[in-house]
């Protein structure tokens, strides 16, 4: 007998989550299922820096705000701009900024233990889902095994398998490309880096090519080196990112003109170098409202880092259609038009800024360009 689930999310990022805690504390249960075998399969990535109006927003509606405060990491939001040189642009010592920072593990781990046990269905992988009529929809596993639902939520990131069901857009390579490096006990074991970085966040920009850092409660310097490739340039064979020390003689190669102690980064990086290329939707993605089913955070608009919005506005999205549920009980169809029509315009404003932010940081005078964006001026 095929398992029937009133709402269903697919996705257990912060979006999906957000979405399921909000619905519990107002009485509504949904099934989570999320491709990984467990909480801990894989990295989750490094600080966020949460935002007042959207992701601080969500956490208040989750009731968990005072929970993520206790999770802040103290000083993360000072801030440095420099350019190839190390010449300092821009410094802010971040207090009082209003964009606290936390690492993305720990605020997930929040959001899960604020659930019932068994929310989240682990190592589910959704191949593929089909409308039933009248709102309902069948989704398939890996395994073989189906169920029905008659809300379908994807929130299952940049390759979704849920948004076909609602659009033909799929993410573009945006001809940027992220090298994820991390430089372990910094303050201890390279007190010259850790003191360049500072101890929030580092821009460093200049040619068409970028370093950008920042420090990790743990004391470790996480590191995202950006440059201007080819789509294929981490998989065509060219470059084995399993060959570390190869690796890292192309990317110093890159940076070749750069101050040694930005190169120097590159040089001490502890263990594997993780290629992680930038894709994006197109801008004012949106879509025709689709009954009993729609997409959150990255599914739905999925936008380069640039902007910062990324994690905020899946938490956002999370929260808002959640409430758009609780307001519209019994009629899922008035809840996801409400849900759609704030959050497309307020997602094709970020995915612009995005895109615009992406092209100054990797643009001429990039640093006297961003540091001047961070100043106001």
């Amino acid at each position: 007998m095929t398992t029937h689930h009133p709402i269903a999310v697919i996705g257990a990022g912060l979006g999906g989550l957000t979405l399921a805690r909000v619905l519990h504390v107002n009485g509504i249960e949904a099934a989570v299922f999320d491709l990984d075998a467990s909480p801990t399969a894989r990295h989750q990535g490094g600080m966020l820096d949460i935002h007042e109006e959207s992701g601080q927003a969500a956490l208040r509606a989750a009731g968990l705000f005072d929970a993520f405060l206790a999770l802040v990491h103290p000083g993360g939001e000072a801030t440095r701009v420099l350019d190839k040189n190390a010449v300092v642009h821009y410094a802010d010592d971040g207090e009082g900024g209003g964009r606290p920072e936390v690492n993305r593990r720990a605020l997930r781990d929040l959001l899960l233990g604020s659930l019932p046990e068994g929310t989240v269905r682990w190592g589910a992988k959704v191949t593929g889902a089909h409308p039933l009529g009248d709102g309902r929809h069948e989704v398939t596993l890996a395994d073989g095994s189906t169920f029905t639902t008659g809300l379908l939520i994807g929130a299952d990131g940049a390759w979704s398998r849920v948004r076909p069901l609602v659009s033909p857009a799929t993410p573009v390579y945006s001809g940027l490309s992220f090298v994820d490096i991390t430089l372990a006990d910094v303050a201890v074991r390279h007190p010259e880096s850790a003191a360049l970085a500072g101890g929030g966040m580092l821009f460093a920009v200049d040619d068409g090519r970028g370093m950008f850092s920042h420090r990790e409660p743990d004391g470790s310097l996480h590191v995202y080196l950006g440059l201007k490739t080819p789509p294929d340039w981490a998989t065509s064979g060219t470059l084995d990112f399993a060959d570390t020390d190869t690796v890292k003689s192309r990317l110093l190669t890159e940076f070749a003109d750069w101050d040694e102690r930005l190169r120097t980064l590159v040089r001490d990086a502890d263990g594997a170098l993780v290629p992680r290329p930038i894709h994006a939707l197109p801008v004012g993605h949106a879509w025709e409202r689709t009954p009993g089913v729609t997409l959150l955070g990255d599914a739905a608009h999925l936008m380069s880092p640039f902007a910062g919005e990324g994690a905020n506005l899946a938490m956002l999205d999370g929260a808002e259609l959640a409430a758009a549920l609780v307001a519209h009980p019994g009629n899922h169809e008035m809840a996801l038009t409400a849900y759609e029509k704030a959050m497309f315009p307020r997602a094709e404003e970020a995915a612009a800024e995005s895109a615009a932010s992406l092209v100054m940081c990797f643009g001429e005078d990039a640093a006297g360009k961003l540091a001047a964006l961070m100043s106001g001026n």
